[in-house]
């Protein structure tokens, strides 16, 4: 049975067997670490003899115990989630497939022994046409990609983000925004989403919303196109209009896109004002195709003191903010909104369910062009 202070001696043991790894293997060796830890941390959590005594502050006391550099909450936590998420990499560790340098990694307690026999000697995820090689994953991503595509909750787009970040040789930070602007869901709605990727380029980013969270507007019925641009949501929006203000609540009214106002003698453009007649003010929407900064809400923040200044009319409230971004994060949020005067809220939306069978088949013909090959 597995107890902590073996949890804490494997862990420790995984970590400097993974340090001493030749350098030019030091990304796969982390990985296939930090699968391993998690194996570890979900073994102990199912099956530990004191996992009752430490319960949620077990990754905590973990951090404190192992007292190694990079070894932290946060770690563990994505550890955790990487070997939930990717049970296929066990293949690696297989019987008949172990090499000198994934053996190394295993730690010398008992516990080593009865992984080794738990594996199976293949994967029954592997019939799956969708789903990345082990090999390919450790390989070609690194740990920090990987740790972008976790949150990704269905199977096939995490796939579809896989696959076309060894495709495209995309850096961590170029996933993160193709994750952000969504891809998948922009892909999955153009007619020829060759053409979509071929347009894409780092110094580019892809102009257009589609966005899943909260708002739905898939009300808009965007035809098939070549590709879906920023201007295509806005004229569907205003052609919409009526669709958009129930979505967005009782008692809106369309006042303006795209507002001009000036600030030190500048142009600035407000995306959408609306007005409420129920709760007597001006409400503010701005448009982003990333996931939410502290930049966005300090210009949603401008744009609103500006039309209290400057557009309040008597008998008005003062104006409400609305940012719709692709993706946010509560903490940021929190923190951002701390010590706000106005009255500033965030968001998301998605535009339209992709077509998954279309992308299905988009990603077998790329898949057969590189002669990418599943198990």
């Amino acid at each position: 049975m597995l107890s902590f202070d073996i949890l804490v001696e494997t862990i420790k043991e995984i970590h400097q067997s993974a340090q001493t790894t030749a350098v030019g293997a030091i990304n796969r060796s982390m990985t296939l670490r930090n699968w391993l830890i998690g194996y570890y941390i979900v073994e102990f959590e199912q099956h530990g003899e004191e996992r009752a005594v430490y319960g949620d502050r077990l990754l905590k006391k973990l951090e404190e115990r192992v007292d190694e550099k990079g070894l932290n909450n946060t770690l563990f936590k994505n550890c955790r989630r990487f070997y939930l998420v990717y049970p296929q990499i066990g293949q690696i560790f297989s019987k008949n497939q172990i090499t000198a340098t994934v053996k190394g990694l295993l730690p010398k307690s008992p516990t080593a022994s009865d992984f080794l026999e738990m594996l199976p000697e293949k994967s029954p995820m592997t019939s799956d046409q969708f789903m990345t090689k082990p090999e390919e994953l450790i390989s070609k991503l690194s740990f920090s990609h990987i740790v972008e595509l976790l949150p990704i909750s269905d199977p096939f787009e995490r796939f579809f983000y896989e696959f076309e970040c060894i495709r495209s040789g995309w850096n961590v930070k170029e996933l993160r925004r193709q994750i952000a602007t969504t891809l998948y869901f922009r892909a999955g709605i153009s007619k020829n989403p060759e053409k979509l990727l071929e347009q894409m380029s780092v110094e580019q980013p892809p102009a257009v919303l589609s966005i899943k969270d909260p708002f739905s507007f898939e009300f808009l019925g965007l035809d098939a196109k070549e590709t879906v641009t920023e201007s295509d949501v806005e004229n569907a929006l205003v052609d919409h209009l009526q669709e958009f203000l129930l979505e967005m609540g009782k008692g809106f009214c369309f006042e303006a896109r795209q507002k001009r106002i000036i600030i030190d003698d500048e142009y600035y453009f407000i995306d959408l004002v609306l007005y409420n007649r129920i709760l007597h003010c001006n409400v503010i929407i701005e448009l982003k195709d990333d996931k939410f900064t502290h930049e966005n809400f300090g210009q949603l923040n401008a744009y609103v003191a500006y039309y209290k200044e400057n557009e309040m009319h008597p008998g008005d409230n003062p104006p409400v903010g609305i940012l719709l971004c692709t993706k946010k994060g509560p903490k940021m949020v929190e923190y951002a909104l701390s010590g706000m005067d106005n009255q500033l809220f965030v968001s998301t939306y998605m535009l339209q369910i992709p077509g998954k069978e279309q992308l299905k088949d988009f990603l077998i013909k790329q898949m057969e062009e590189i002669g990418y090959d599943q198990i």
